[in-house]
C-alpha cells in the first residue's frame, strides 16, 4: 500500500513514522526543501500533557471585550469579510459552556497521555537529542481570584490522572528562583511535575534522520503540492509541480494549507489560523534563568528552557492570513518579558511567528475525510501540535490499518 503524507511538520513527520512502522510504503511530500519550516519551526517548546483545556471556555467570554479593545491584549481580533472567520467564531462561542469544556478536556487528556507514552516508547528505542528536559511546568497567577478559579479544574483533572499541586507565592519562588523579581506580585501557582520542554525543530530533524533510514519511506521535499486528483470519491494521485505522485491513500497533515487543498474536493475544513509569536533568547550563564517550564497565566506567556536558549511564546492574532512578524507585537512581548525577567538580553532575541491551525472546540481532526474513501486527515492541533503529534499519528495509523485503536477515536473524527 502506497501512502502519500502531505506536510513535513511535526504532525506529518510523526504520521509518516507510524505508518512506516505499520509496514506501509510512505512518501512524505512538502513544498520546503527541509522539514519543520513553518509552524513547527520555533513554537513554544512545551510538552504540556496536562494543559489541554480548550481556548473556548465560559471565562473567556467575560474577558473578550477588554482583550479586543486593549492594545496590550494577548488576543487581537481583526474582523474580515470572511464567512469562515465568522462561522468559526460562532462555533467558538457555542463551545464556551461548562459541559462542553469538561467533555473536551477529558477527550484531549486521553490523546495527550497517549502522546506522552508514545514519546517514552520512541525514546526507549531511539534516544533522540532535542533538548528534552523533564523538570515540570509552573503556571503562575498574579491574581488570587484567578488562582482560586483554577483550583476546581485541578481537583477534577486529578481524577483523570493529572498530578498537579497548588502552591502559594513564596513556594513558587522557592521552586523557581528566577521569579524573584516578581515575587511580591505572585498570588500562587500550579505545579505539574510530569511536564517537559523540548525543541520541536530539533525533534523533527531527528525524526527525519530516522525516516531516511527506512527502506519503505521516501522524502519528497521541495515539491509543491498543487492539487489532489480525485476519481469516484477516491484520491488517485497527488499532483505536484514536479509531476504526480500515485497513491493508494493520502494523509493531509499540512496545517492551514490543508484548507485550500481540500476545498476543490468539496471538503470545507473548520480550521482557522491563529497567529502566535515566539522569541528565542540566547542564555548567559551569568544570569539566573528559568530551569523549568513557566506560564504567566495573566499575560498568556510561556517560557521554555531549550538547551542554551530560552523560548518565549505568546499572543494570538485572529484575522490574519500570513505568518508575518508584527514589530509592534514583538515590542510589546519584549516589554512584558522584561518586567518579569529584567536580566534577559532581549536585544539578541530572534523573533518568529507561525499560524496555529485551530478548530473552534480545540480538538484535532484525525480520521477519514467524509465522502472520500482513501483520504485521511490529521490536522487542527492548534497550539498543541508538539504535545499531541505522536498520539495523533498513532491514532491515525491504527485507523488506517484497521488495528485496535489505542484510545476512543470517535471524538476526533472529521465531520
Amino acid at each position: 500500500m502506497q501512502v502519500v503524507v502531505i506536510g513535513a511538520g511535526v504532525v506529518g513527520l510523526t504520521s509518516a513514522w507510524y505508518l512506516a512502522q505499520k509496514g506501509l510504503n510512505v512518501t512524505l511530500v512538502d513544498r520546503h526543501t527541509d522539514v519543520a519550516q513553518e509552524t513547527s519551526f520555533a513554537n513554544g517548546g512545551q510538552l504540556s500533557y496536562s494543559y489541554v483545556a480548550p481556548l473556548a471556555d465560559p471565562g473567556v467570554i467575560a474577558k473578550l471585550p477588554q482583550w479586543l479593545l486593549r492594545a496590550d491584549s494577548p488576543l487581537r481580533f481583526r474582523p474580515r469579510l470572511d464567512p469562515l472567520q465568522w462561522r468559526w467564531c460562532l462555533h467558538f462561542l457555542r463551545a464556551c459552556n461548562d459541559a462542553q469544556v469538561r467533555r473536551t478536556i477529558g477527550e484531549m487528556l486521553s490523546l495527550s497521555y497517549l502522546s506522552r507514552d508514545a514519546l517514552d516508547e520512541l525514546l526507549a528505542a531511539h534516544p533522540l537529542d532535542f533538548d528534552l528536559i523533564r523538570t515540570g511546568k509552573l503556571v503562575v497567577y498574579r491574581d488570587a481570584a484567578a488562582l482560586a478559579s483554577a483550583v476546581p479544574l485541578v481537583d477534577w483533572q486529578r481524577g483523570l490522572g493529572a498530578d498537579q499541586r497548588v502552591l502559594d507565592g513564596p513556594a513558587c519562588v522557592d521552586l523557581e528562583p528566577s521569579l524573584q523579581s516578581v515575587a511580591g506580585q505572585l498570588a500562587g501557582g500550579i505545579y505539574t511535575p510530569g511536564e517537559a520542554t523540548g525543541d520541536c525543530y530539533r525533534f523533527c530533524q531527528a525524526l527525519k534522520r530516522l525516516l531516511t533510514q527506512l527502506p519503505n519511506v521516501t522524502l519528497a521535499l521541495g515539491r509543491e503540492v498543487r492539487a489532489l486528483v480525485g476519481e469516484r470519491q477516491r484520491v488517485v494521485a497527488v499532483r505536484t509541480d514536479q509531476g504526480d505522485l500515485p497513491a493508494d491513500a493520502v494523509v493531509v497533515a499540512a496545517g492551514m494549507f490543508s484548507v485550500p487543498l481540500l476545498k476543490p474536493l468539496g471538503i470545507t475544513l473548520p480550521l482557522y489560523g491563529l497567529r502566535g509569536y515566539s522569541l528565542s533568547v540566547p542564555l548567559d550563564a551569568a544570569i539566573q534563568v528559568p530551569h523549568l517550564s513557566i506560564t504567566d497565566a495573566a499575560r498568556k506567556i510561556v517560557y521554555a528552557p531549550l538547551g542554551g536558549q530560552l523560548r518565549i511564546a505568546a499572543m494570538v492574532d485572529m484575522g490574519v492570513s500570513r505568518a508575518d512578524v508584527d514589530p509592534a507585537r514583538i515590542s510589546l512581548l519584549k516589554q512584558q518579558v522584561a518586567e518579569t525577567f529584567p536580566d534577559l538580553d532581549l536585544g539578541r532575541a530572534q523573533a518568529w511567528a507561525g499560524l496555529r491551525p485551530s478548530t473552534a472546540h480545540s480538538k484535532p481532526l484525525i480520521g477519514r475525510a467524509q465522502g472520500m474513501g482513501n483520504l485521511w486527515l490529521n490536522v487542527g492541533q492548534g497550539a498543541l501540535g508538539f504535545t499531541l503529534a505522536l498520539g495523533s499519528a498513532k491514532l491515525l495509523a491504527a485507523q488506517m490499518t484497521g488495528a485496535s485503536s489505542p484510545i476512543d477515536h470517535g471524538p476526533f473524527q472529521p465531520r
